[in-house]
């Protein structure tokens, strides 16, 4: 697999990896973290004004969609619960796949500690097959953060030595 950062000419490509991630997750009990609203197209474009977008290929084809961002994420400002240091550290956001090639996320983590010692990443509660690859990968649950519209997610960290 190889990861690259996302382009305009993407966008059609990177939505179908979101439309086939938001059935699957409403498909397997999480109908409300993105439900067919998140994330938006200008969303999108924005992340790659940012240069935060990327996406994964797999034989030249789009399989996987996320943003990292360097910069602090405000609502991490705030969690219930501790995170396990104040370190600078690396956000992983919009985690998808289409399904169509397993290890996607497995490519991500590495790709991102790679880059740097200290991820984060956030989910909603009802999202348990995230949980699930969150935890194989040794991120910590540190607690809780809420997201603008006032929603909770479960909060992770994980330090790369």
């Amino acid at each position: 697999m190889e990861i690259v950062k996302s382009t305009p000419v993407m966008l059609d490509e990177i939505m179908r990896v979101y439309a086939a991630a938001q059935d699957f997750m409403i498909a397997h009990g999480n109908p409300s973290q993105w439900a067919r609203r998140y994330p938006t197209r200008d969303l999108i474009l924005a992340d790659m004004k940012l240069d935060h977008a990327h996406v994964v290929q797999e034989g030249g084809m789009i399989c996987g969609a996320f943003s990292i961002q360097k910069e602090p994420e405000s609502v991490y400002a705030h969690i219930d619960g501790q995170w396990l240091n104040s370190d600078p550290y690396l956000t992983i956001h919009r985690v998808a796949s289409d399904g169509r090639v397993h290890g996607v996320f497995d490519a991500i983590v590495e790709y991102c500690e790679q880059r740097y010692h200290n991820l984060r990443i956030d989910t909603h509660a009802q999202n348990l097959v995230m949980q699930h690859l969150i935890a194989k990968h040794g991120f910590i649950h540190c607690g809780t953060v809420y997201v603008a519209d006032g929603s909770a997610r479960l909060a992770y960290q994980r330090c790369v030595n």
